[in-house]
């Protein structure tokens, strides 16, 4: 299976998040602030190597904390 960040929303998020093709893991590769987004809503699409590949969607939710306050 391999793993595809299809979209993002707010499209900035795009920048921020990085997600590993091969294990479908999320890693930050730049900050968040609570101040700025609340939330991010990240499209994921995950595809088999199967005749015919079939593919899957899912939608992660990413609910920043303000934690300074």
């Amino acid at each position: 299976v391999s793993f595809s960040l299809s979209n993002t929303f707010p499209e900035t998020g795009i920048n921020i998040f990085v997600l590993n093709a091969r294990t479908g893991e999320i890693h930050l590769t730049g900050t968040v602030d609570y101040e700025d987004v609340r939330s991010y809503e990240i499209q994921i699409e995950a595809t088999d190597k199967g005749t015919p590949p079939l593919s899957g969607h899912c939608k992660v939710v990413v609910e920043v904390v303000d934690v300074n306050d």
